[in-house]
């Protein structure tokens, strides 16, 4: 049952956490209509996109996979990539955004744990390594480089145009590709090096501030 356990053992604490992780795949689309609005693209400007509003964003399915395996989605935010001032550094910009998002929340809840008065209280000793986990597991989960995921338009800001086009092409079928490797476990791999990549950086991170 995943997260959704917890709203029959303890559903003041489910509340709570439901609130901090729809916030954190909402963050992961606005901080791309933000990127790109720098960029020049002001498509999800337009569309009022740029909001914290839940009700812009929220994809019922996209939610449902995040409390039962750890991550989902929101409704992705409109780009017009062609409208990007430095259309290669633009793209990899806003494609890279939404992880970054994840991964600073995710660096914010790791600094609170640090905290005496927070790690010692229940709720947010409960609370905040799932956020941290969650987050991390998004960011990993987005960098995969198979279209529609982030990790696909990081991959083509690198690509010449042609290929760029055939990456792209497989945008239709990404769905169903990321559905077979993932319930092959082929994908699992994946996954974990990206976590693992993403901690290591956080640990250097961390390491500065000692």
């Amino acid at each position: 049952m995943g997260l959704l356990s917890l709203l029959f053992s303890n559903p003041g604490l489910f509340a709570i956490l439901a609130i901090l992780l729809l916030y954190s795949i909402i963050f992961h689309e606005i901080a791309h209509g933000l990127v790109a609005y720098l960029f020049g693209d002001d498509t999800a400007m337009r569309a009022g996109r740029i909001t914290l509003n839940p009700v812009s964003h929220l994809d019922p399915i996209g939610t449902l996979m995040l409390f039962f395996v750890g991550f989902g989605w929101a409704v992705p935010v409109p780009v017009d990539y062609d409208r990007l001032s430095n259309f290669r550094f633009g793209l990899f910009s806003v494609a890279l955004a939404g992880c970054v998002a994840n991964i600073l929340i995710a660096i914010i809840a790791l600094i609170l744990m640090q905290f005496d008065f927070l790690a010692l209280n229940p709720v947010f000793s409960a609370i905040l390594p799932i956020v941290a986990k969650i987050n991390i597991i998004l960011g990993a989960f987005n960098l995969i480089p198979i279209p529609p995921l982030d990790g696909s338009k990081v991959l083509m800001s690198f690509l010449p145009e042609e290929a760029r086009a055939n990456l792209a092409g497989l945008e239709p079928y990404g769905f169903y590709i990321l559905a077979f490797l993932l319930f092959t476990g082929l994908l699992n791999p994946v996954i974990n090096f990206m976590q693992q990549l993403i901690y290591g950086m956080i640990a250097i991170l961390f390491s500065f501030f000692r």
